[in-house]
C-alpha cells in the first residue's frame, strides 16, 4: 500500500539502468551474457508477453513492476515476522515496516526494473538466515531450502555475488557447510551456462571484469601519453582505440570500456597484462587515483553522486546529480497520475536536494552507510560477540567487489539500505 502512490506518480515505474537493452535481447532473440540472463529473460519475458496480449509496452512494464513490488513486500513482511519471533517489539516492527514502505531509497528500487533490487532482497534473506546459523547441519530443512534458494537467486542476478559468497564460504564455513556452499555455486554456474547455451548467448565480453585496469590505462594515456613507448601504444590500441581512450571520464568507465576489443584481448591476455603492469610501475599514483575516482563514493560520506554529469539519456541530460536513473527508457513512456510526488522523486534523483542537507544527507549516503556497518561490526568484535558480526561479513565482501566496478552508484550497494534495520536491531540488542 505504501508503494501504490509512488507507482501512480511514476507509472509505469522506473524502467531504467540497461532495461531497454535487456528487453531488446528478448525481442530480437540475440542474447549476450553482458547482463545476467536470468534477469534478462524474466524482465523481457514478462514485458513482451503482456505486450503481445495488450499491445502496450507501458502495461507490460507496469505488470513487471507490480510483480516486483509484490516480491519486495512479501520478503520485507517475512523479515519483520522473523524479527517478531526473536522478540522485536511492536513499535520497532511498525517503524521497520514504515522504513521498508516509505524510505525513498528502498521505494525507488521496489519500483525500479534494475536487477539490483532483487539482488538486495536475496542478500537480505541470506543475512536473516545466517544470523540464525541456518548453515548449521542441524538447522531446519525449510530454512536450509530457503537459504539455498536465496543463494541461487543472488548468484543468478549479479556476477560479483559469486566472488563474495565464495570468499565468505571459505572464511566462515567448514567441512559439510563448505561443500554445500560450493555445490550451490556450481549449480548456479550450471544454470547460467545452461541458459547461455540454450539462448546461444554471446559470452565474449571481458570488460566488466577489467574495468579498473581499463580506467587506469586510460588515465595514464590522457595525463602522460609519453609514458607509453611506440610499441606499448601499438599494443594498447589493439584493445582500446584512441577514440575510446579520448573519452576517458574520471568517475565512470563506460565511455572507454564500451570500445574494448574482446577478440584481441582473448587471443593473448598475458600480453596486455604485461602492458598494464609496466605502466603501473611507472605511474603508481595515477593508477591509484584512477581507482579512487570510480570508487570513493562508496566510502566517502560527503561524496556527491554525479558520475553521469553531462550524459544525455532519453528524457533529460544529467547535471548536478545522478543519484538515481528516474526515467522510463523507450519503448515505455512516463504517465504520471500524481505530479507532486513525481516531482519530489525527480528532485531527489536528479538534483542535489537531499545530498546537501546536513545530517539528512547521511541517510542517503553510500559512504556513510559503509562506515555505519564498519562501526557496528567493529563494536561486535570489541564486545567479544564475533558471532553477531559474521553474517554481515558477507555484505562487506560484496562491498569489496563493487569498489572494483565501473563507477559508484546507489544501485550497486542498495542492499546496505535493505539490511540496515536488521543491523541496527542487532546493535541495540547487543
Amino acid at each position: 500500500m505504501c508503494y501504490v502512490p509512488l507507482f501512480l506518480a511514476v507509472y509505469p515505474g522506473f524502467f531504467v539502468y540497461d532495461a531497454q537493452d535487456e528487453l531488446i535481447q528478448v525481442i530480437t532473440r540475440e542474447f549476450s551474457t553482458h547482463h545476467p540472463l536470468f534477469h534478462v529473460l524474466m524482465l523481457g519475458g514478462v514485458i513482451q508477453l503482456v505486450y503481445k496480449i495488450s499491445g502496450s509496452y507501458n502495461t507490460g512494464i507496469a505488470c513487471y513492476i507490480l510483480f516486483q513490488m509484490l516480491v519486495f513486500s512479501c520478503i520485507f513482511s517475512w523479515v519483520i515476522c522473523r524479527l517478531k519471533a526473536e522478540g522485536m517489539t511492536a513499535g520497532k516492527r511498525i517503524a521497520t515496516a514504515l522504513y521498508f514502505g516509505l524510505f525513498p531509497v528502498v521505494a525507488m528500487f521496489a519500483l525500479c526494473s534494475a536487477k539490483d533490487g532483487l539482488f538486495a532482497c536475496a542478500v537480505l534473506v541470506m543475512t536473516i538466515l545466517l544470523r540464525k546459523s541456518v548453515s548449521d547441519e542441524c538447522a531446519e530443512s525449510r530454512d536450509n531450502t530457503l537459504f539455498s534458494a536465496a543463494v541461487i537467486l543472488m548468484l543468478l542476478l549479479r556476477y560479483n555475488g559469486l566472488y563474495a559468497f565464495l570468499a565468505y564460504a571459505i572464511i566462515v564455513f567448514r567441512k559439510k557447510k563448505l561443500v554445500w556452499a560450493i555445490a550451490l555455486i556450481v549449480l548456479a554456474q550450471v544454470l547460467n551456462n545452461g541458459m547461455a547455451l540454450v539462448m546461444h548467448a554471446d559470452k565474449s565480453e571481458n570488460q566488466e571484469m577489467l574495468t579498473v585496469p581499463i580506467q587506469q590505462l586510460a588515465r595514464v594515456y590522457n595525463s602522460d601519453k609519453d609514458s607509453f613507448s611506440p610499441q606499448e601504444l601499438e599494443t594498447l590500441y589493439e584493445i582500446l582505440p584512441d577514440e575510446a581512450l579520448q573519452r576517458y571520464s574520471p568517475k565512470v568507465s563506460d565511455g572507454v570500456k564500451v570500445r574494448f576489443n574482446n577478440e584481441n584481448y582473448s587471443k593473448n591476455p598475458a600480453k596486455y597484462l604485461k602492458l598494464w603492469l609496466a605502466q603501473g610501475l611507472k605511474n603508481p599514483f595515477s593508477y591509484l587515483n584512477a581507482w579512487f575516482m570510480t570508487s570513493y563514493g562508496f566510502w566517502y560520506p560527503d561524496a556527491v553522486i554525479d558520475v553521469y554529469r553531462g550524459n544525455s539519456v532519453f528524457t533529460f541530460t544529467y547535471e548536478d546529480s545522478s543519484y538515481f536513473g528516474f526515467e522510463v527508457e523507450q519503448p515505455g513512456t512516463r504517465q504520471s497520475f500524481f505530479k507532486p510526488l513525481e516531482e519530489i522523486y525527480r528532485r531527489m534523483s536528479l538534483e542535489l536536494f537531499q545530498q546537501k542537507i546536513p545530517v539528512l544527507s547521511m541517510l542517503f549516503s553510500p559512504g556513510f552507510l559503509f562506515w555505519v556497518y564498519a562501526f557496528v561490526l567493529g563494536f561486535f568484535v570489541y564486545c567479544g560477540d564475533i558471532g553477531r558480526a559474521v553474517p554481515y561479513l558477507f555484505l562487506m565482501l560484496i562491498w569489496c567487489t563493487v569498489i572494483l566496478g565501473p563507477t559508484y552508484l546507489v544501485r550497486y550497494v542498495v542492499y546496505l539500505w535493505f539490511a540496515a534495520p536488521v543491523l541496527l536491531y542487532d546493535f541495540y540488542s547487543c
